[in-house]
């Protein structure tokens, strides 16, 4: 089975009208131009993608392994330190590992070693965060008094700290993580962050039982001009697929492109190109993309590269 859909924000505009008596009816006009070179890259993408038994039988993940659980309630200095993974701990945190956990996907299970919850804490910790020039390094510490009157100097440095997230409790739990097998239930440290309203959860299982993605197969057909590729999910709802595309600065006209089988979705972007002088940078800018059928277990691919896309958070 096969669907191609190519998401427009136009009106549908409706012809009423009847049919001359006997007349067969019209055929649909096949795909030409931009649309066209599409199907034929993502049929290639789809054909091409021919994944082991790990990708069926194991566990991929198809997430980064720190996630925020539920609505952190980040501020921007607090979005910031769980990129940058800026953490202090107040608390002992454990270093015995515990017995072996178990992933839940919605089709079997597998049994997996973990890591302990100070190996799980090695990794989410990356550092302390570095000196912010006019911020003070506690947020309990007031900025410094500025003199008063017409000769004042005028201070435009935000005046919050720049400081990192403090681990208050760790506990083990599951969390849904995106895989090559669909959504599935994964052990996890769930970290408890004062500064948050949300634990930060960091995978648990040990990295020997966590599988990597194959390197996708190079498609041959052309790479159109106006075509532009998916760099990640942002969000899976059934149906409905929330996609970052990478465009210029200046492309115009943004259509998502979206091509099904039973096994794969292939997405990419139409765009109009500048025809002046432009800056060169990539922007991300996320689209709906609406499917025929729920994902469910189908793996979700770029149609410039051929990699599965990642789903990412926060």
């Amino acid at each position: 089975m096969r669907r191609v859909l190519a998401i427009l924000s136009l009106p549908l505009l409706l012809v009423a009208g009847c049919a001359p008596a006997g007349s067969e009816p019209a055929a649909a006009p096949s795909p030409t131009g931009r649309q066209a070179m599409f199907e034929q890259r993502a049929a290639q993408i789809a054909a091409a993608w021919q994944p082991g038994p790990e990708w069926r039988d194991g566990y991929v993940p198809l997430q980064e392994p720190t996630i925020p659980v539920g609505d952190p309630g980040f501020t921007p200095d607090t979005r910031t330190a769980f990129h940058a993974g800026w953490y202090r701990e107040q608390l002992s945190i454990p270093t015995a590992r515990p017995k072996d956990g178990t992933i839940r996907f919605v089709e079997g299970s597998l049994t997996v070693p973990l890591v302990s919850a100070a190996e799980a804490y090695r990794e989410l910790d990356r550092g302390d965060p570095p000196a912010c020039g006019g911020r003070p390094t506690n947020p309990a510490t007031p900025p410094p008094a500025q003199p008063d009157g017409p000769d004042a100097g005028v201070s435009s440095s935000p005046q919050t700290a720049c400081i990192p997230l403090t681990v208050t409790a760790v506990e083990l739990d599951s969390v849904p993580v995106r895989t090559s097998r669909g959504e599935a239930q994964v052990p996890a440290w769930l970290f408890t962050i004062d500064e948050l309203t949300a634990p930060v959860a960091r995978l648990a299982v040990a990295p020997d039982a966590v599988g990597v993605p194959p390197e996708p197969a190079a498609s041959t057909a052309p790479l159109p001009e106006e075509v532009v590729g998916a760099q990640d999910l942002r969000a899976v709802d059934g149906a409905t697929l929330t996609v970052r595309l990478g465009i210029g600065a200046c492309d115009t006209g943004l259509t998502p492109l979206v091509y099904e089988r039973d096994d794969v979705v292939v997405v990419g972007g139409g765009v109009t190109r500048a025809t002046g002088v432009c800056t060169e940078q990539l922007l991300l800018e996320p689209v709906t993309v609406r499917l025929a059928a729920p994902l469910g277990q189908r793996t979700v691919l770029d149609v410039l590269g051929g990699a599965p896309l990642r789903l990412t958070t926060g």
